[in-house]
């Protein structure tokens, strides 16, 4: 079995709705970068997950919106949700603008056996470090927030410098 026929079944999909995305941003040519638990996948050992978090240049955002008016839209204060009734997985769109210079230093890696764009492995631990600080977030998340930071940490050592105190001596490291 595939990494993509993987997520297909786990995600309980009729149609491929990541790849749907996937190519209404590049019709529009709209520069786009994973970032999140998935993207963490790219760097370190595997976990599954149905969010995929991406990140979209801000300024084709409403472009964006406009072309998936036949999917399920929630709007939260940080994030857009893109769902649809054929599959599982949920497409979570990071609204906060300090992520959009993420996209600049992405490189394209393996998530999901899709080839895309995911954020710098350092970039996908900031964008932990802010999530994994931002109280208005479940503790649920942010705890697999701290999970996932671990597991960035635990592949490449030499991140734990990038931590702030607060976070290290939370994680025992």
């Amino acid at each position: 079995m595939t990494k993509k026929e993987f997520i297909r079944k786990i995600a309980k999909e009729k149609k491929d709705l990541l790849q749907e995305f996937i190519d209404i941003l590049k019709k529009k040519k709209i520069p786009f970068c994973i970032i999140g638990g998935l993207a963490v996948n790219a760097y370190a050992e595997a976990v599954v997950s149905l969010d995929l978090d991406v990140v979209i240049i801000v300024e084709q955002l409403k472009e964006l919106l406009a072309s998936l008016r036949n999917y399920k839209i929630k709007n939260f204060p940080n994030s857009i949700n893109v769902s649809s009734s054929y599959s599982d997985l949920r497409i979570q769109i990071q609204t906060d603008l300090r992520y959009q210079e993420f996209i600049k230093r992405a490189k394209y890696k393996d998530v999901l056996g899709y080839r895309l764009p995911v954020a710098t492995v350092e970039d996908v631990l900031q964008g932990k470090i802010w999530a994994a600080q931002d109280k208005t977030r479940r503790a649920s998340k942010r705890q697999k927030d701290l999970a996932d930071i671990l597991r960035l940490v635990e592949a490449k050592k030499a991140l734990v410098s990038l931590l702030p105190y607060s976070l290290k001596r939370k994680l025992e490291l």
